[in-house]
């Protein structure tokens, strides 16, 4: 009896001593409460024979800090441990920015002397800077205000990159509304353009020759082709001269006001610029004259040789020079004693 007291006694004592012997495989040293905890807990498996689970570890990384110690970060109980590690590390040191990110920011705006001078594409200026900003929402104006970089040349000028032949009708305007004259118009008028001036815009249109471009352009927008046949005239002419290495060509050209072909029979019956046929015998009339190029029908009091002034004069604006004149009429068989009167015109187009 007292042999198995006695073992029993050895057998609690080795299996105490086996688990201090594992808790000794602690990492670091636990306080005291802590040691004794674990101690019952130990007894109390050995009395229940159960097998002694492995210590949790865990390891916290944060910055070091008087307020913590490295045996804060294992715990005795499964409710400590989990307390310990949702324990958010010591908050990460704020920087404070000394200095401003961009000291632009707090740059204030370049100011301008009163009167400034200007290189204009190599042409020199000098004008006032209230001059320039006169008008506020003219590109001048936006330039000079500040918020922008103006580049200067080796004397300090103020640079713009544009010819300066016309600049000083610009200047002229801003200075005291004075108009160009007429010849200069639509030159400084593509200055104004450049240059945002709507005032300057507002008065030049309401000047001739512009004021008869709108005139001219209102009759033009009629015939959407227009521009296109305009380039096809040049095109086909140039090529046409190339091929017979000829100073000039020839080209055909149909013109016609009215919407539909007519004789000489019809003519009386119908006074207006439309007289209607029905859709099956409009299809009748449907034809192509054997020309190079073709311009109508339209609506307008503008007749065929306003049309011809046009392209003449449109062609000479690039630099061409053309002649024409009336040759005939398409005169080809439609229905019955219908034929096509539409005038063809013979375009001489002069390259040099």
């Amino acid at each position: 009896m007292q042999r198995n007291g006695s073992s029993g006694s050895n057998g609690s004592d080795s299996c105490g001593g086996g688990g201090r012997g594992r808790q000794a495989l602690s990492f670091s040293p636990l306080p005291a409460a802590a040691a004794a905890a674990t101690t019952t807990r130990v007894r109390r498996f050995v009395q229940e024979r159960r097998a002694l689970p492995l210590p949790r570890v865990m390891v916290v990384f944060s910055a070091a800090s008087d307020t913590e110690k490295p045996g804060d970060a294992m715990s005795s109980s499964d409710s400590a441990a989990e307390d310990d590690f949702r324990k958010p590390a010591s908050p990460a040191p704020s920087f404070a920015l000394s200095k401003p990110l961009r000291s632009s920011l707090n740059t204030p705006e370049p100011e301008f002397p009163e009167v400034i001078s200007l290189n204009v594409g190599g042409t020199y200026f000098t004008t006032r800077l209230s001059t320039l900003r006169r008008y506020e929402d003219t590109m001048l104006a936006a330039m000079f205000s500040g918020r922008h970089y103006i580049p200067r040349d080796a004397e300090g000028r103020y640079f713009i990159d544009r010819d300066g032949t016309y600049f000083a009708d610009i200047l002229n305007f801003l200075r005291e509304g004075e108009l160009p004259h007429r010849d200069r118009v639509r030159a400084v008028h593509r200055e104004a353009q450049f240059y945002s001036i709507g005032p300057l815009l507002d008065s030049l249109e309401d000047t001739q020759p512009l004021t008869g471009e709108k005139v001219r352009q209102a009759f033009l927008d009629l015939m959407p082709y227009y521009r296109d046949n305009l380039e096809r005239i040049v095109e086909i002419a140039k090529l046409r001269a190339m091929q017979k290495k000829a100073r000039f060509a020839k080209l055909k050209i149909c013109v016609y006001k009215e919407e539909m072909p007519i004789t000489p029979y019809e003519r009386p019956l119908f006074n207006s610029l439309r007289f209607e046929r029905s859709d099956s015998e409009a299809k009748l009339f449907e034809h192509h004259c054997e020309v190079d190029v073709s311009f109508g029908p339209w609506e307008a009091v503008a007749d065929v040789y306003d049309l011809l002034h046009c392209i003449v004069s449109d062609l000479a604006e690039r630099g061409i020079t053309a002649e024409q004149q009336c040759i005939g009429v398409c005169d080809k068989h439609l229905i019955n004693h219908y034929y096509c009167k539409r005038p063809i015109y013979e375009f001489k187009i002069t390259w040099w």
